[in-house]
């Protein structure tokens, strides 16, 4: 017989259930209204503030917990579509540095639009969320840098 979960074990489970149920809906919504996905929209979202010259790869991979080749996967087809160039570094031909295009601004900033939609839908219907929300905040970064 399996013993309930530990309280630190079920804010663990509580927090993946959380997440996945949030990342389905960013999916659904942002596929169907952008025609990307949300592990897509994050890419963008970090590419937003990068340097001109752009970001490293892995760099990305940091930023959005993949790694690096899942980040080379994940780029193509927004590369395809106009969103996103890569350009070789002058100065080390085997570092390739990824940026946006100004589709791809536009289509980020779009996206995120969607997102706050999503994201303030969610709040509303979880009230003590939307109450506690800066708790919830500090915890979850809490647990991010952890």
């Amino acid at each position: 017989m399996v013993s309930p979960p530990s309280t630190d074990q079920a804010v663990v489970l509580a927090v993946a259930a959380a997440w996945g149920r949030l990342e389905r809906r960013l999916d659904g919504a942002l596929s169907s209204i952008k025609g990307i996905s949300f592990a897509e929209y994050r890419l963008l979202h970090e590419l937003v503030d990068a340097p001109p010259t752009g970001l490293r790869r892995v760099d990305l991979a940091e930023a959005v917990g993949l790694t690096p080749s899942g980040v080379t996967r994940a780029l193509r087809p927004l590369e395809k579509l106009g969103f996103v160039r890569t350009a070789r570094s002058d100065r080390d031909a085997r570092l390739a540095l990824a940026s946006l295009t100004g589709a791809g601004r536009l289509l980020a900033g779009d996206a995120s639009g969607v997102v706050d939609d999503v994201a303030a839908q969610l709040v509303a219907r979880a009230k003590a969320a939307g109450r506690k929300r800066d708790l919830l905040v500090d915890l979850l970064t809490d647990l991010a840098e952890g």
